[in-house]
């Protein structure tokens, strides 16, 4: 998990066309085309805009199996909603099931149709979080007039991120220092279970003391709620505005086409 952390930063910071372009138009372009994929009803529309979001990853040079590989991740955790829209929406039934369970046409397409718009956004948001580092996302957000709130926590959570994982990376070391795997299967399934959950418990109490100490460390300095390193003054250059202009007009163009 801490790899996967930092080779998002250092993707993050890889010199392209779309890592050079002003965070905030990358925000503004990312918000634009989820909103537009949870909005449009075509099948077609959705994939003429992952092949134009395809064209981006190109230009920006990230690793093609790192970007599909965090897609693949992610997309299982909402993919479950798609997958059970067949038997729980109602229409014209294709198949009849035992547990008094069946399968709709009209499900069958809504549940392609929502699998489609959760690609198409989750490939978005791939890609603008792998050409844009974490404090320049925050940035954009607070340039953009997001609550300063939302901010202060999106920072915070991914400082503790790293403390999260050194901890993991603590009790790791230890359960195999004590020769502990999770595979063995010379022990009791239901032990193994309870020591991954008195891992887990561990995990979270040293993590929770760790950002007691980190957050009475940050009182100690005079942090009073403000996040104003984050604001830094960089001007909406040409290319900036090309890119958001091009993306407007392609769906304006696929929706009037």
């Amino acid at each position: 998990m801490k790899t996967s952390v930092n080779t998002l930063e250092r993707e993050a910071r890889k010199e392209s066309v779309i890592h050079n372009l002003d965070s905030r138009i990358k925000l503004i372009m990312t918000l634009i085309l989820i909103v537009y994929s949870v909005y449009t009803t075509k099948l077609l529309n959705l994939l003429l805009i992952e092949i134009y979001i395809l064209f981006l990853v190109f230009l920006s040079k990230i690793s093609l199996k790192y970007y599909f590989k965090r897609i693949v991740y992610i997309l299982p955790f909402g993919g479950f909603i798609a997958i059970f829209q067949p038997f729980i929406r109602p229409g014209d039934i294709l198949y009849t099931l035992p547990f008094g369970l069946s399968v709709s046409s009209q499900g069958i397409q809504f549940g392609i149709l929502l699998l489609s718009r959760l690609t198409v956004s989750i490939s978005m948001i791939v890609l603008f979080s792998s050409s844009t580092p974490m404090n320049s996302i925050i940035n954009a957000m607070r340039r953009l007039g997001f609550p300063k709130v939302l901010t202060i926590i999106l920072s915070l959570t991914v400082r503790y991120l790293f403390v999260f994982f050194d901890e993991l990376d603590n009790i790791k070391n230890a359960q195999k220092s004590r020769c502990f795997n999770i595979w063995n299967r010379e022990v009791s399934y239901m032990w193994i279970l309870r020591q991954v959950g008195y891992s887990i418990m561990m995990i979270f109490l040293n993590s929770f003391e760790k950002g007691e100490k980190i957050y009475f460390s940050m009182l100690s300095r005079g942090y009073n709620g403000e996040a104003n390193q984050y604001i830094e003054e960089h001007s909406i250059e040409n290319i900036d505005c090309c890119a958001l202009i091009l993306t407007i007009a392609i769906i304006i163009f696929i929706e009037v086409k």
